[in-house]
């Protein structure tokens, strides 16, 4: 991250907070606020998480461990649980409250940590400490994308053996097969599948509030879960086993988080119309006609699927497969989009993003990413076998990240000022309820909850070794370099041959001058005619307009200091940055123009401190196998002159 100063300049004194108090989270408009046509896109991309978790919450919210006997008392008391944590989670915590909190209109947890601006903080800072809580937060996400396509698609495919007993030895077979080929298309893109997923997706919440409504005219008294004493109740009768079950019935709003990380490519009025307009009633009413059908069958054992009559099953399966596919695609896609946020705010190593859509930014594929949450969620079908089981490794990450959430949500609304009631309600109420479901989830540890968890370590332990080695090789980078002032001062036009053309030397940002010049000059003695001296700034908000982008200043002898700023939804592109040059009166030639870019030679070595010899050892080997900086930067190789430094860690 650049300076305050730099950045204002960069921003033309725009003031952040008033961008940041953004309730509407929206950037695009008052047209786009209430279009009809966004509330179908989003019921595709925002709400397949939540949207499936009928195929298994309810059911597992009354098996859990036994802990409860399928009674009355005990399916009046689970529904209230879930109705309840359905409005206050999701209607009134995320939609309500957390969502204001948009960073130019984008939401998520990078976004949320961003607004704490806790880049070039001390670490001894709060907000140090807030960043590495959420970045923790973030790496959890990578064990949710993992889980998430497990069990959705397990549990859909599950839906054959109530038809017929004859699927019930290909149930994890028919998965994989499934899993395989959802993620064999990533590298196509979402967009053409993204256009049938909002349709796809009304069909499914109108299919599930018709299951619902039928099975509760059978039996309206089942509405009566509504009060919430009977969520008393249950706690009353059942003590810790109703905790316990608290763990299962969080799986009806694991979706909270894509709600918010999704914001930015809807807006929050569509989102709000979808979810109150359709998705909570279509939830509430499937929800409340599994458990009017419990009261009058206890025995059933998948309450989804024996909702319909038996001659629509593989229609229901069929649709619950497509569904589960739809939800796992925007977890996947969101696991992209995380990747791609922490590689440019300097989080992770630089992976190699491919875009898939010239129109849409946001459709990316990551070929490392997308194989290595293939393995990991086909070892967990094969490993766990049933969608039960999988639930036991379910939830933990997601309970750990609302946590997180509602604890920066606190931290941004004090630091800007606003809505002191929102940051009142969060501490005083909403934390505690997340706390609870947290609490329940840690039950789960042993029978698989380790597994997220295990994940989210490792990802954050790259994180901070990746982020501690460029701080090394940084400072061993910049010993004994003059400051830029006096090297321009000291230098002569005659003192080196002066070449046609322009060189561009990509630099960090200091007041030193740039060690790739030095080294270039060093052993080349030449220069070009024009120099300029590029650093590219990562800003924590989403995006830079363009009329923002540079700031320009020549320093004499023909060498100009070019700054250009991204946000950390936007991709690099260097030659398009020289264009816009032209209007800051620097005329760049990109076919005259040459890029000058280290090649670091990583030496871990044992007598120098910094880290660890191991972790300077990972350190090196993801350097090595980090994208190359010109993909990264969108640089015509065929321009590039590579100079190798080697640095000792």
């Amino acid at each position: 991250m650049n300076e305050e100063a730099d950045r204002s300049l960069a921003r033309g004194e725009r003031q952040v907070p008033a961008d940041r108090n953004n309730h509407s989270g929206n950037r695009g408009g008052g047209q786009q606020q209430s279009s009809p046509l966004l509330a179908l896109t989003a019921l595709g991309v925002v709400f397949g998480d939540i949207g499936t978790s009928p195929l298994y919450a309810f059911r597992e919210a009354l098996h859990v461990h036994g802990a409860t006997a399928i009674t009355a008392q005990s399916v009046f008391g689970v529904l209230s649980l879930i109705f309840w944590s359905l409005i206050v989670v999701i209607s009134i915590k995320y939609l309500l409250l957390v969502m204001r909190a948009s960073n130019d209109g984008e939401g998520g947890i990078i976004a949320l940590v961003a607004l704490l601006n806790p880049w070039k903080t001390g670490k001894t800072s709060h907000r140090y400490t807030l960043m590495l809580l959420g970045l923790f937060g973030a790496a959890l996400l990578f064990g949710d994308g993992m889980i998430t396509p497990a069990i959705t698609v397990l549990s859909a495919v599950e839906g054959l053996s109530v038809a017929t007993r004859a699927f019930e030895p290909y149930i994890v077979a028919i998965a994989v097969v499934i899993l395989l080929g959802l993620f064999a298309l990533q590298k196509r893109g979402s967009g053409a599948v993204g256009r049938l997923f909002g349709p796809v997706m009304l069909v499914w919440f109108v299919t599930l509030g018709l299951l619902g409504l039928a099975s509760i005219a059978r039996n309206p008294a089942v509405l009566g879960a509504v009060n919430p004493l009977h969520a008393v109740a249950f706690f009353a009768d059942n003590g810790f086993a109703a905790f316990l079950v608290l763990g299962s019935v969080f799986l009806v709003v694991t979706g909270g988080e894509a709600l918010y990380a999704d914001m930015g490519h809807f807006g929050l009025p569509p989102i709000r119309l979808a979810w109150f307009a359709l998705v909570l009633p279509a939830l509430v009413l499937n929800y409340f006609g599994q458990g009017a059908l419990l009261l009058a069958q206890p025995a059933i054992e998948q309450p989804f699927y024996q909702l319909a009559p038996h001659w629509a099953l593989y229609y229901l399966v069929g649709l619950a497969t497509l569904a589960a596919v739809i939800a796992s695609q925007a977890v996947i896609s969101g696991v992209f989009s995380l990747t791609r946020q922490a590689i440019y705010l300097g989080q992770l190593p630089r992976f190699n993003i491919i875009q898939t859509s010239r129109e849409s930014y946001g459709q990316i594929y990551i070929p490392a990413i997308n194989w290595a949450l293939m393995l990991a969620t086909i070892s967990l079908v094969i490993g766990f076998q049933s969608s039960s089981d999988l639930a036991g490794a379910y939830g933990v990450a997601v309970a750990t990240d609302m946590v997180i959430t509602t604890i920066l949500a606190f931290f941004v609304a004090r630091r800007w000022r606003w809505f002191p009631l929102i940051a009142m309600f969060a501490g005083a109420v909403l934390l505690p309820i997340d706390l609870a479901f947290f609490g329940a989830n840690l039950f789960k540890i042993p029978d698989g909850g380790w597994i997220p968890l295990v994940i989210a370590g490792i990802a954050f332990f790259i994180m901070a070794t990746w982020r501690r080695g460029r701080e090394l090789m940084r400072a061993h980078l910049s010993e004994d370099l003059d400051p830029l002032e006096e090297f321009i001062d000291g230098l002569n036009e005659n003192s080196y041959p002066r070449v046609k053309g322009t060189s561009v030397f990509m630099t960090a940002s200091g007041p030193k001058t740039p060690p790739i010049l030095r080294h270039h000059l060093r052993h080349n003695r030449v220069l070009h005619e024009q120099v300029v001296l590029l650093t590219v700034h990562t800003r924590d908000i989403p995006r830079v307009p363009a009329a923002d982008r540079l700031v320009c200043k020549y320093l004499g002898h023909g060498i100009y200091k070019l700054d250009s700023y991204y946000g950390f939804m936007q991709a690099t592109n260097v030659p398009v940055a020289l264009r816009l040059a032209a209007e800051h009166d620097l005329k760049v030639d990109l076919d005259e123009t040459t890029y000058y870019m280290g090649n670091a030679t990583l030496i871990p070595s044992p007598d120098v401190p910094g880290m660890a010899l191991w972790r300077e050892k990972l350190f090196a080997y993801m350097s090595r196998n980090a994208a190359r900086a010109t993909a990264y930067y969108h640089i015509p190789p065929e321009n590039v002159v590579e100079l190798g430094i080697q640095v000792e860690l």
